[in-house]
């Protein structure tokens, strides 16, 4: 774990490496100090050499200079190379997670991946800028400030040995105690995060429902269950600071009775005794900075564990070592294909689908909620492999080719449509980013997209809130409709992408279609049989199975699902059963 992320530390190897050497640069400074004060003490002033007194004088003042600009520069590289890595880390992260498959995203919330990235890298940071310097600086400090005790009176120096035996022991007690509960705490900010974004992003939902309450008391619990935890863990770490307080006055203590019987008998000067009192607080100060240091350590690791889970993450989907890197046409041939979204599910979301599609051809699909539309779809440009059978594209398996050449020709306008914040140009050249305004205008023509974005008073530089918050959503279908447009596809996939749009716009964007993009194979998932029905062939999905694959006018004729949903929607003939496909 820990050489994963030191592996992201790259150009800030320098500072991090900088920032320990100018820490133990200081602390040698400041262990010269207390040794050179005793020595004006007992050769300046006790023996009246005002000479001696100015020369050690000088020599403090020049270590102090020393020590002050060493702890300037251990600072500054500190936060240099602690900032540094959190920046690698994020940009780490983030550039795995666009490699992963729609199977190793289902892993990880989006709300616990949003915590990874903010709360569990600045846990990391905060540990790693203690560990570079006040981890070397604490126990420098401690090993020279306990070398100069020993060489001023070793006998009175095992005062600190009982001290450090006995500050080991509690440490290491809190440490396996909080351990435990800050890995759960973590996890539960996952929990908070997620609350917040899905109470954000669903507003308009909780306040026309009036569910307001609701959601209040549902955050209170997630941020009162985390405050639970977090007062667990500080209620022991709370016992860090009165041991140290007790160890500390413990060895003034101590050192006050031993060293003034010392002084009396004449093998202790008065001196020394000074300096060993400032070298009792350099000492119990560096256990108390690496007290401190264990409890960041302690809440960094667990933070730590959930950024490796990410940056180890392997995609489920690679590329083959010699892949195509060009879709001959758009047909797509289905061969006994069955997919499962889990390894271990007892039902497939599909079985032995084997359908045969040419380039070209416009395909309906059609059936009830859950039946596998979405699925299909999504295993044509490879977003999941399938799990038994065999899925070609052009003629070739899809996973003989390049996943962004396959996908550069396979447009989605998925079921949630998403627009970007930025201009509505910036959002049509997600589709293509060296469209001229001209293909744009004329991408949004085809979609009936043109006809709203020209009332706008900007019109294409009308910006678009984040999530496309300013928009209808038969709006945000058509720029989304346009912006796959720009893309020239060879496949073109509409996941009900037209069912917030009127009937006759919805005729109008089928009919573009037929006359811009005739070669284009062009797939319609949609609820509605008017959307459909003037396709070359629909297909009928029943429970991840294929009931039907023909005409219009065959299926009314053959096909009891696909007759009973016609009837339904145009002659008002009863709701529809999705579980049966038929009336209620």
């Amino acid at each position: 774990m820990i050489k994963v992320i030191l592996s992201h530390l790259g150009p800030y190897r320098r500072a991090s490496f900088l920032t320990p050497f100018f820490s133990a640069l200081e602390v040698v400074m400041e262990v010269l100090l207390p040794f050179i004060t005793a020595a004006i003490i007992d050769q300046g002033i006790s023996a009246g050499n005002l000479s001696a007194v100015f020369g050690y004088g000088a020599l403090m003042l020049v270590c102090s200079m020393l020590s002050l600009m060493s702890g300037f520069l251990a600072g500054k590289y500190a936060a240099h190379a602690s900032s540094g890595l959190a920046c690698r880390l994020r940009d780490g992260m983030y550039e795995n997670i666009q490699s992963f498959s729609f199977s190793n995203i289902d892993k990880f919330s989006p709300a616990g991946l949003v915590t990874r990235m903010t709360t569990d890298v600045t846990n990391v940071q905060n540990a790693f800028q203690m560990i570079i310097r006040i981890a070397v600086r604490a126990p420098f400090m401690l090993i020279c400030s306990l070398f100069m005790c020993i060489w001023i009176n070793a006998r009175l120096s095992l005062v600190f040995a009982v001290a450090i035996v006995f500050l080991g022991g509690i440490l290491a007690l809190i440490m396996t105690r909080t351990s435990k509960i800050f890995d759960v705490v973590f996890r539960r900010y996952d929990d908070l995060n997620a609350s917040v974004q899905e109470n954000v992003s669903a507003i308009r939902v909780v306040k026309a429902y009036v569910r307001e309450d609701y959601e209040k008391e549902r955050f209170n619990g997630a941020a009162q269950n985390l405050y639970r935890l977090f007062v667990k863990a500080e209620g022991i770490l709370a016992f860090n600071n009165p041991v140290m307080m007790l160890a500390i006055y413990g060895c003034m203590i101590a050192i006050s009775w031993f060293g003034a019987h010392f002084i009396v008998s004449g093998s202790m000067t008065t001196g020394e005794l000074t300096s060993m009192f400032t070298y009792i607080m350099s000492i119990l100060m560096s256990l108390m900075m690496l007290s401190m240091i264990f409890v960041m350590v302690t809440m960094s690791a667990a933070s730590a564990h959930r950024i490796v889970e990410v940056l180890q993450e392997k995609p489920d989907l690679r590329n083959p070592e010699v892949p195509l890197k060009t879709v001959a046409d758009g047909s797509i041939d289905f061969n006994h294909v069955s997919f499962s979204y889990q390894k271990d599910a007892k039902k497939a979301a599909l079985s032995d689908i084997d359908i045969h599609i040419r380039s070209g051809e416009t395909i309906g699909i059609i059936g009830g909620t859950g039946c596998g539309k979405s699925t299909l779809a999504n295993l044509i440009s490879r977003l999941y492999d399938v799990t038994g059978g065999e899925l070609l594209v052009g003629g070739k398996n899809v996973k003989d080719y390049d996943m962004e050449a396959l996908r550069d020709q396979v447009a989605v306008v998925l079921q949630k449509n998403v627009l970007f914040s930025g201009t509505i140009l910036e959002n049509l050249r997600w589709g293509r980013a060296d469209a001229t305004p001209e293909e744009c205008r004329e991408a949004c023509r085809q979609a009936c997209a043109d006809e709203f974005i020209e009332r706008f008073p900007e019109k294409y530089d009308t910006r678009i809130d984040q999530g496309g918050a300013n928009v209808s959503g038969g709006q945000k279908q058509r720029l989304c409709i346009a912006r796959a447009l720009l893309k020239k596809p060879k496949i073109l996939i509409l996941d009900d992408s037209t069912s917030a749009v009127d009937t006759a716009t919805d005729a109008k964007i089928r009919k573009a279609f037929a006359e811009s993009i005739p070669g284009t194979t062009k797939l319609i998932i949609a609820q509605r049989i008017s959307s459909v029905q003037d396709a070359d062939r629909i297909l009928v999905l029943e429970g991840g199975r294929v009931n039907g694959f023909d005409t219009h006018e065959r299926l009314l004729q053959n096909n009891e699902i696909y007759r009973e949903i016609y009837e339904t929607q145009t002659k008002g003939g009863g709701d529809f059963d999705e579980k049966t496909g038929g009336e209620a």
